[in-house]
């Protein structure tokens, strides 16, 4: 556009009639290419100004449509960042859950055994109180008849005992 805008700003008129203009036309045919290329002169200035509010408005668009994919990716990065926060908080439930669940199966499992270790010292506490109450009266009576009788020889005394001495 530029080249061709100084293309027809060449034509001058000249300072006499008859004489040639710079671009070597004679002047009066300067002056009637001149009015001639007025219209089109003005319609590449209007083309001119019209492509520079085209390109002004192209600009303006693509900057608003910019900021409108900005805010919309902005929008969808806090949208992700949300969703990775709930799926961490309901893994970390879920987690919990389990361990909670775990947990109080370990506590049954104690309980259970527990509960089986009690019964078995129970049934086995009369037992044994049984056999150290035995073995106190044959401690006993083996002590009495070591007492009652102190010339009486060692066939008196408790098999389970050994000869010798002590109780």
């Amino acid at each position: 556009m530029t080249g061709f805008r100084d293309f027809l700003t060449r034509f001058r008129p000249a300072a006499s009639p008859g004489r040639a203009a710079p671009g070597g036309v004679p002047a009066d045919r300067s002056a009637e290419l001149r009015a001639e290329l007025t219209p089109p002169l003005a319609l590449l200035e209007q083309t001119e100004a019209a492509a520079r509010s085209i390109r002004e408005r192209a600009e303006a668009a693509a900057a608003s449509r910019r900021r409108e994919a900005e805010g919309q990716a902005g929008a969808i990065v806090a949208a992700a960042h949300e969703a990775a926060r709930q799926v961490r908080v309901r893994t970390a439930e879920q987690v919990l859950r389990a361990a909670e669940g775990e947990a109080a199966a370990l506590l049954a499992e104690a309980e259970r055994e527990a509960v089986a270790v009690r019964d078995r010292a129970r049934s086995r506490t009369p037992a044994l109180v049984d056999r150290v109450l035995a073995l106190v009266l044959e401690d006993l009576a083996a002590d009495e008849a070591s007492t009652a009788s102190p010339g009486e020889d060692h066939r008196a005394q408790d098999p389970g005992r050994p000869r010798g001495g002590g109780s």
